[in-house]
């Protein structure tokens, strides 16, 4: 008896069929927007549509990175980045070392990226498992999530494998709201949480 196998893709074959306008010929629209393809473990997927509060969220992350740090780094948001396991994820936000000329030939590799952030609501148990495996396997240092459903910062650092061959986080820590918290590599610039998460305020 044959066993079908799902096609599993490398990163250059992934970038292939982007060139080739594969996503662009299959994508549906939903609301005027078209959904989003992530290469995971070298497993197409599609990625869950955004609410309105996960987009606002990103959208004013991603303005505060960017005046707290300015030139100092990259910021990019829900921009890929490319892993050595087969993977090119779409994190909501990526600071990376260098300048944005840097990656013209290529996205950002785990070696270049200091912090990668993912909001998460309806994502949150994905962002928990298979992405928090996935950036601690790539070796990124510092890996938070954005909890918007309890309204905290969960920030992840150490990465690590266990004795049975899993990857994850030696370190995790909870900040809330009404906390300021600093940005990895960069002590002296210090996030205040009451900016990101505006529905606390209701």
């Amino acid at each position: 008896m044959n066993v079908v196998k799902p096609k599993r893709f490398t990163v250059d074959e992934y970038h292939q069929l982007i060139e080739l306008g594969f996503f662009q010929e299959s994508e549906s629209l939903r609301d005027g927007k078209a959904e989003r393809i992530e290469l995971i473990r070298g497993e197409l997927i599609q990625m869950t549509a955004k609410g309105t509060p996960h987009t606002v969220c990103c959208s004013i992350l991603c303005r505060q990175m960017d005046r707290l740090l300015g030139d100092r780094v990259v910021i990019r948001g829900q921009d890929p980045i490319t892993l050595p396991n087969n993977s090119e994820p779409e994190p909501d936000v990526v600071i990376a070392r260098g300048t944005d000329e840097d990656y013209l030939a290529h996205h950002p590799y785990p070696e270049d990226i200091l912090l990668v952030i993912e909001i998460s609501d309806k994502t949150l148990n994905y962002d928990r498992d298979t992405k928090l495996k996935l950036y601690a396997e790539a070796g990124i240092s510092d890996y938070w999530i954005v909890n918007l459903i309890a309204h905290q910062l969960e920030r992840y650092n150490q990465p690590y494998q266990n004795a049975q061959g899993e990857f994850g986080y030696l370190s995790k820590q909870i900040s809330l709201p009404h906390q300021s918290v600093a940005i990895p590599g960069f002590e002296d610039s210090l996030l205040d949480l009451n900016r990101i998460f505006l529905e606390s305020k209701s």
